[in-house]
């Protein structure tokens, strides 16, 4: 089924892409823009379908969106769906639209993605905004949890809304309206975040998020696995950009400053830019969000631009 944002502002086409195991879905905005695109990357439950208030502020840009193997249309992608077949997946959605390279825009989970592939594929990334992910998130399991035990505790509230059905899709939407990040943010642009992540089963409907796929992600935020040293040997200028609160409204967010600052130790180049009055979802799903983080992804696309404009022309 195609699925039309009903609140789009700018031109918009569903996409889908061949990728190991099947094709991979999304959406691009503004297909026909020249000029370097924007590769937008959503967090570890989401889908495409958060970008568009951002998008329709990005004007003259190509963004191209995808839904990550294991989410929205795009779920039903077999494994592995780990951050470096994430990364392999980008590398090969740049080469079905025939995209040399593109600026990164990535959100949470998506922001690891984002890493991985600058660090894969150094020749298709020209630069990264990073938003409220994308730094490491140490975490110490707590005693005598099982590792098999871990992702699902991890997960917490967000595994068990991904096991559960829901009997129309107006009451998946109720639940989203009563959550703490959103009670005084709802919007027609959320709508339809919530509206597209609903796979009808028999009984219901349930996110479409694959519970493993999720689970594989949750362990891998930590920095481990050559993550810190693949963000310390980036050669792309980074922006990351801090919400104020969390998940859950909460304060302080992901980021607080002692685990920004270790993570900052590894790379200090990265250019740090705390967004006001926003929490880890409205950073990107709001109109308040969009426009403070709209201004940051243009200026580093025109610095980018111009870069990759003089090594174009050094390579002639």
């Amino acid at each position: 089924m195609t699925f039309t944002p009903s609140h789009a502002l700018t031109e918009y086409s569903a996409f889908r892409a061949p990728v190991p195991g099947g094709e991979m879905a999304g959406g691009v905005w503004r297909p026909d823009a020249g000029g370097l695109p924007v590769l937008a990357i959503h967090g570890i439950t989401a889908s495409h379908l958060e970008w568009p208030l951002i998008a329709d502020r990005l004007d003259g840009t190509r963004v191209i969106a995808p839904d990550l193997r294991g989410r929205g249309r795009s779920n039903g992608l077999p494994g592995p769906w780990g951050m470096r077949d994430h990364a392999d997946d980008m590398a090969r959605l740049l080469d079905h639209f025939g995209v040399d390279r593109a600026l990164v825009l990535a959100h949470s989970m998506g922001g690891f993605v984002a890493v991985r592939t600058a660090d894969q594929h150094p020749d298709r990334v020209a630069g990264l905004v990073l938003v409220d992910g994308g730094l490491p998130l140490p975490f110490q399991a707590p005693q005598g949890v099982a590792p098999e035990d871990l992702p699902a505790l991890l997960l917490g509230p967000a595994g068990e809304r991904l096991k559960r059905i829901y009997p129309s899709r107006e009451s998946y939407a109720q639940f989203w309206r009563a959550h703490p990040a959103f009670t005084a943010h709802w919007n027609d642009a959320v709508a339809d975040y919530v509206d597209y992540d609903l796979d009808e089963v028999d009984g219901g409907f349930r996110p479409s998020s694959r519970f493993e796929a999720i689970a594989t992600n949750m362990m891998q935020m930590s920095g481990d696995d050559g993550y810190r040293e693949a963000l310390a040997s980036l050669h792309v200028p980074v922006d990351f950009l801090r919400a104020p609160r969390g998940l859950l409204n909460e304060t302080p967010g992901l980021y607080p400053d002692a685990v920004l600052a270790a993570a900052l130790e590894a790379a200090p180049g990265i250019q740090v830019h705390d967004i006001d009055d926003v929490n880890h979802y409205t950073i990107v799903m709001t109109d308040g969000g969009a426009n403070r983080v709209a201004p940051i992804v243009r200026r580093s696309l025109a610095s980018v631009s111009a870069q990759y404009a003089l090594d174009e022309e050094d390579a002639r």
